[in-house]
């Protein structure tokens, strides 16, 4: 080391963990590896028509976003589906039940950065609400980004005469305790905000899948009769249409880039799964993760690991350990594809202002990391002497 302050007493790294997480999960699965999401006839199909129920089993896909989603619709409607006379049964049994029974790190319920992970979940379960000032000085307008036509809005803002400006531009978001599908929006908006957009999680993983399915089903001329319910795949029954995700590689530099808990989380979810089984549960995500530590001969006593995403007050991790994590991502035979996942100061994701305009900027690689009292960063800077450190 060049230079070691308190390099062997465990320290919160916040976010800053994420770069273990995705570097034992590149390694251990590979840059190629894909999520598969499922949908399964429950029925016969027969002229465009399926009779019954359509099925789809959630594999863990963190990115299965709109557009996603959308592409797996139209594979649907190119093997003979444009009518579902049934409900959209959702199967999310690959992960356990209990991955969603965490503690929020604070009170803020809605805040996407707390969304639980759920093999079903599509679109990170996110809804951004776009709000501009009605012509009338009075009103309030909001739009929302997707269009889900199970969620109801009750819109009791008002407009008031000054600048744009304040907490959340004094709207106040709420959900509805006797119905969680309606989200209130009350308060003051400034007259002068042209526009203001607020991303807020809603419903539950799979209302939203299903809101989101029969949306773009219905834009994509499909008909679907039916409502949501839950269930599990038959046995020995074959899919009709096996959806892949984006790459493992595409994935960590969506986490890295723009620090997404619920990506990370899904990650750590999906590793445990796959070296120890299914369904999955943080404890075997912890437990794959010591495991590929050992392996690398890397001590996993240094580390105390609790959802791999860094939202917690219980993690901890050496600088020592960290910083061999990041030696090891060097000499690793994937060290493009990981390098290429981590923000760049001064240009993109959360380093994009870091040291912008400097002679270094654009010569980090780095990771941040930050909570209340917690800050951290860690990855490779390039030295103006062409050196590389990892820090």
């Amino acid at each position: 080391p060049e230079l070691s302050v308190n390099a062997e007493l465990p320290m919160n790294p916040a976010s800053a963990i994420k770069t273990l997480t995705t570097f034992a999960a590149l390694e251990s699965l590979g840059p190629a590896f894909t999520w598969q999401t499922e949908l399964y006839a429950l029925g016969p199909i027969e002229n465009g028509v399926l009779s019954g129920d359509l099925l789809m089993k959630g594999g863990g896909d963190p990115f299965l976003v709109e557009d996603q989603l959308r592409a797996m619709l139209k594979s649907l409607q190119r093997v003979g589906v444009e009518h579902i006379t049934g409900n959209l049964v959702l199967d999310g049994s690959y992960f356990d039940a209990s991955v969603e029974d965490g503690e929020l790190i604070d009170n803020q319920n809605g805040r996407a950065y707390n969304t639980d992970p759920n093999a079903i979940i599509a679109n990170f379960q996110a809804m951004t609400f776009f709000f501009y000032p009605h012509t009338n000085g009075r009103d309030v307008i909001i739009h929302t980004d997707p269009r889900l036509p199970n969620v109801k809005i009750s819109n009791r803002l008002r407009q008031v005469n000054r600048s744009c400006g304040g907490y959340q531009r004094g709207i106040s978001f709420n959900l509805n305790p006797d119905d969680p599908s309606e989200v209130i929006f009350e308060g003051q908006f400034p007259s002068r905000c042209s526009r203001y957009q607020m991303v807020r999680e809603v419903l539950d993983a799979p209302d939203y899948t299903f809101g989101l399915f029969k949306e773009l089903w219905s834009e994509l001329g499909g008909q679907l009769d039916g409502d949501l319910r839950r269930g599990a795949v038959p046995d020995e029954l074959d899919p009709i249409v096996i959806w892949n995700s984006v790459p493992m590689s595409d994935v960590i530099k969506s986490i890295n880039k723009f620090s997404n808990n619920l990506m990370t989380r899904h990650l750590l979810l999906t590793l445990g799964a796959e070296v120890l089984g299914p369904p999955a549960t943080v404890e075997k995500g912890i437990e794959a993760i010591n495991n590929y530590l050992e392996l690398k001969s890397l001590d996993s006593n240094q580390l105390l690991l609790s959802n791999g995403a860094g939202l917690s007050r219980d993690t901890r991790i050496t600088a020592v350990l960290l910083n061999e994590v990041m030696q090891s991502a060097w000499a690793s035979p994937y060290m493009p594809e990981y390098v290429a996942s981590l923000p760049i100061n001064g240009m993109d994701g959360t380093m994009r202002n870091r040291a912008r305009g400097s002679r270094m900027s654009g010569r980090m690689h780095v990771k941040t990391g930050s909570l209340d009292e917690v800050s951290a960063v860690n990855g490779f800077v390039y030295s103006q002497s062409n050196r590389v450190f990892a820090v």
